[in-house]
């Protein structure tokens, strides 16, 4: 298939925003991590309170990252040997590519494997609170 300027163009664009919401599940989840610490350190309501608030925003975010995965997937795929391992075989850099996508792929996994156990803890911790906290979660 002839890959022409403008599609090129937009294959490039899609695999740059493929490749950065990986690195937004990654990101997100290490920050709720970090903040979920600093909750346990400080056990308070009001912490608890923070960190909850906080998880339902990065949850949309996760969400987000994750669907953009899915769906960007979709045209780096179609696109793969045209353009990604073709650029790659030329390059000789066939390994780095693999190694690459392994990386990737491995973060993505573990990536949904994080937020689901922390999505236990957030569970936990919702119920943690007193009952005129609750209601502002």
């Amino acid at each position: 298939m002839h890959i022409g300027p403008g599609l090129g163009v937009a294959i490039m664009m899609n695999n740059y925003f493929h490749d950065m919401a990986t690195g937004l599940l990654v990101g997100s989840g290490f920050a709720l991590h970090a903040i979920l610490r600093i909750q346990a350190s400080m056990n308070t309501p009001q912490a608890t309170l923070f960190f909850l608030k906080t998880n339902r925003r990065m949850v949309k975010l996760f969400r987000f990252a994750l669907w953009w995965v899915i769906l960007g997937g979709i045209p780096r795929t179609i696109f793969y040997t045209s353009f990604e391992w073709a650029n790659a075989a030329d390059k000789l850099q066939v390994p780095a590519l693999a190694v690459k996508h392994v990386m990737m792929f491995t973060a993505v996994v573990w990536g949904i494997y994080a937020w689901r156990r922390m999505q236990a803890k957030v569970a936990l911790l919702r119920e943690s609170l007193p009952a005129e906290l609750q209601e502002e979660v």
